[in-house]
């Protein structure tokens, strides 16, 4: 690996994402080992350099021999391409370039609802400003997602229900209306981050039905393993509920709708 001379990473230490990938540029020999630095605890040199705002969204790498700053995806692109500058070219060839930027802005808008923090309400923090769009995105991936995924395992369920995608996607849609809907008064300005950290249960749990998709056994086997998803996905929304300093309503409200939606669509199908 060729190194970066003279650089410095600002990454969001909150965020396992950025800290995992920020170690493996020093640790690659990418960047020197001193060439990040986390947020919270960004040096005076650097912060007179850095958009402080502007680094909250993009992470970014300070040029100490230019007294320059880059952010987001050209900050990872010059990283990158410092060791790799084919790959930065084809990076750099539109319309890839417009892709990855869209790709990077995704996640970077929902990394605090992918991955929460109990650290996020400080005024130091590294949390991102609400971006609509991209939340709005994130809550229509995860519902089209789900919605394939769930509509591929009830067929496993036994309880004679055929693979059906738009029962699913309208299930997984009536839950994002549902909670909306009860809980906006009660979340106020927290209803946002709510539906995407809400989203993401929804993710962590569609996940853990994949493996299952490809084991041919019994149906018994694939109604308790999906009890156990749906305990770990309520235990998950209660941990994130707590993040938010939240109490059990939205809980409470969201177990309600996923048993009711079940019992119906078991009824319906008898």
């Amino acid at each position: 690996m060729k190194t970066l001379k003279n650089h410095t990473l600002i990454y969001d230490n909150e965020c396992p994402m950025c800290a995992m990938y920020s170690k493996g540029f020093t640790k690659y020999g990418m960047l020197d080992e001193n060439g990040r630095e986390a947020f919270t605890e960004i040096s005076v040199r650097n912060k007179d350099l850095v958009d402080f705002h502007r680094a909250k969204n993009e992470i970014a790498l300070v040029d100490h021999d230019k007294n320059r700053v880059v952010y987001g995806l050209d900050s990872l692109l010059l990283i990158i391409g410092n060791s790799f500058p084919l790959l930065e070219t084809i990076a750099r060839i539109q319309p890839l370039y417009w892709f990855f930027k869209k790709v990077y802005s995704f996640v970077s808008y929902n990394r605090k609802q992918i991955i929460p923090s109990k650290k996020d309400n400080t005024e130091q923090s590294c949390v991102p400003d609400f971006n609509l769009k991209y939340r709005l995105i994130y809550i229509a991936f995860v519902m089209f997602f789900s919605a394939y995924v769930l509509s591929l395992y009830s067929g496993k369920l036994g309880v004679n229900l055929t693979p059906n995608f738009l029962r699913e996607l309208a299930v997984c849609l009536g839950q994002v209306l549902w909670q909306t809907l009860f809980l906006k008064r009660y979340l106020k300005d927290k209803i946002w981050d709510y539906l995407g950290n809400m989203m993401t249960v929804s993710l962590i749990g569609t996940l853990l039905l994949i493996p299952a998709l490809f084991v041919n056994i019994t149906s018994v086997f694939h109604l308790i393993y999906f009890g156990i998803v749906v305990i770990i996905m309520f235990l998950e929304h209660l941990r994130r509920c707590r993040i938010l300093k939240l109490n059990y309503i939205p809980s409470i409200s969201w177990i309600l709708f996923r048993v009711a939606a079940l019992v119906i669509i078991i009824l319906t199908t008898l």
